[in-house]
C-alpha cells in the first residue's frame, strides 16, 4: 500500500479499479463512508492526479482487434535525439497502445494491437522498419492473456 494513502482511500482506489462506474453511493457504503465523505475524497485523489480517469474496458476481438504482440526495439544510437524521434513516431502509430522506456539489453517495449498478422506485418515493415536508430527488433505474438486487469 503507498505510505501516502490511509487505508480508507486505498480501499477507495481498489473499488474503482475493479469498477469504474460505481456508484457513488454504493462506493460510499462499500468503503463505510457517508456518499458526500466519500465524494469529497474521491474528487481529491483526482485532484491530486492519483486517479487520472475512467476509462471503458473494451474487448479487443469484438471490435477487429485479434492481434496482440510484445515488441522489443533496440536503438542504435543512446541520444535524447534519437529516443524522442523513435518515442515520437511511434506513438503516432494507432498500433501501438502501450510504449515503455526499458532497461536491459533492448530500450523500449511496445504493445501492439492489429486486425491480424498481415496487419502486423505492415506496421512491422511500414513503421518500425522505417525509422532511423532501430537497431533490433524482436516480436512477441501473444497467444493468451488469462490476467490482464488493465481498463
Amino acid at each position: 500500500m503507498n505510505d501516502t494513502l490511509d487505508r480508507t482511500n486505498q480501499n477507495i482506489i481498489d473499488q474503482l479499479e475493479r469498477n469504474g462506474r460505481i456508484s457513488n453511493a454504493e462506493l460510499a457504503n462499500r468503503v463505510g463512508l457517508s456518499a458526500s465523505a466519500c465524494l469529497r475524497r474521491v474528487q481529491e485523489l483526482e485532484r491530486r492526479g492519483i486517479i487520472q480517469g475512467y476509462k471503458a474496458q473494451i474487448n479487443r476481438h469484438a471490435i477487429g482487434l485479434g492481434l496482440t504482440a510484445f515488441v522489443m526495439v533496440g536503438l542504435s544510437e543512446h541520444t535524447t535525439k534519437a529516443a524522442q524521434g523513435f518515442e515520437d513516431a511511434v506513438s503516432a502509430s494507432r498500433e501501438v497502445v502501450e510504449l515503455h522506456n526499458v532497461t536491459g539489453n533492448v530500450e523500449y517495449l511496445i504493445r501492439v494491437e492489429c486486425r491480424d498478422l498481415a496487419s502486423f506485418k505492415r506496421f512491422h515493415h511500414e513503421v518500425l522498419g522505417k525509422l532511423p536508430y532501430v537497431h533490433s527488433i524482436t516480436s512477441h505474438i501473444c497467444l493468451d492473456s488469462p490476467k490482464d486487469d488493465r481498463a
